[in-house]
């Protein structure tokens, strides 16, 4: 075996639909945990806790999803199916805190503005790396040119710099 194989998560990449699903369960774990939490009276669970559980699953998601996105081969087709996996579970784990916390969003407080904020926060998460992929991509193709020294007319010349003739 003369090929080293790379072992990590974030070489092989991940179907943006799986990252989703992945991050969906957490949210409905953390949510019936804390509601078995709450029964039990050992600890003090507010009401919102399932917004904020979505909110904070979300934003791991937008993370971790930007970072896998560097792995990705086409560009495009990942964007495409991460902004759909995104909306779906905003909408899901939304579902979710609505239905464990018998609150709408508007009720919730400030998370309507929270999940606008991280929707922002997703897009320009996804432009960074793309535009740092273009950028590391550029530089490995060499399709850069070495600065040329341009002739300063008007200036002296150092001694060891001869003078073009011509």
């Amino acid at each position: 075996m003369n090929k080293t194989e790379s072992t990590s998560i974030f070489d092989k990449g991940l179907n943006p639909i799986l990252q989703a699903s992945i991050t969906f369960g957490g949210v409905i774990v953390f949510i019936i945990v804390a509601k078995l939490v709450k029964l039990t009276g050992l600890v003090y669970v507010p009401d919102r806790f399932p917004w904020m559980t979505a909110a904070s699953f979300l934003l791991l998601f937008a993370i971790f999803n930007s970072v896998f996105s560097l792995a990705a081969e086409n560009m495009m087709k990942y964007w495409g199916k991460s902004i759909y996996s995104y909306l779906g579970l905003a909408l899901a784990s939304g579902f979710a805190a609505y239905l464990f916390s018998a609150m709408s969003i508007d009720e919730a407080g400030s998370y309507r503005w929270i999940y606008i904020v991280l929707t922002i926060g997703y897009l320009v998460f996804l432009s960074m790396v793309a535009f740092m992929r273009r950028i590391v991509e550029f530089a490995e193709r060499e399709e850069w040119n070495h600065p040329r020294i341009r002739r300063n007319r008007g200036r002296k010349k150092p001694d060891n710099q001869k003078e073009d003739e011509g």
